[in-house]
């Protein structure tokens, strides 16, 4: 789907994909994402919802429901270096769950946990690799 036919909606980002996490507290949730990640808060409603943004990118955080609560995910976030983001998390104190390293499929990426218990993984392009050589199958596209 291309984003040239969607409409222009100043609450929503020009991006395909929102994932939707939960958090018990929406706010906390807010300040440790823009404090120690370096997201951008986009906009919030009341306590129970808001919208980041980390580059062309965005995620909707939605205050958790204790009866019906949505599964913790992993989401990997592309950026140009690792290494300045992984130090500004290390020096924020985040819960590092693998620390950077070099990947035969051409990426550098390094791993945290967040307060909610989300994985977040960080990934930079250092090759560019086709799967086959690393053990891959590339697709009939």
């Amino acid at each position: 789907m291309s984003l040239n036919n969607l409409p222009d909606n100043l609450s929503m980002p020009a991006c395909t994909m929102i994932p939707v996490l939960e958090y018990e507290d929406v706010a906390a949730a807010i300040t440790w994402l823009t404090d120690k990640l370096g997201f951008a808060e986009r906009w919030r409603a009341g306590t129970h919802r808001a919208q980041l943004s980390f580059g062309d990118s965005a995620i909707a955080i939605i205050e958790a429901n204790p009866v019906k609560p949505i599964p913790k995910i992993n989401i990997m976030i592309r950026v140009k270096s690792v290494v300045p983001h992984y130090d500004r998390a290390q020096q924020q104190g985040v819960e590092i769950l693998r620390p950077p390293s070099d990947f035969p499929y051409g990426e550098r990426q390094y791993s945290v946990s967040d307060i909610g218990g989300h994985v977040w993984t960080f990934s930079q392009t250092i090759a560019n690799v086709v799967p086959e050589d690393w053990g891959g199958v590339s697709a009939n596209l």
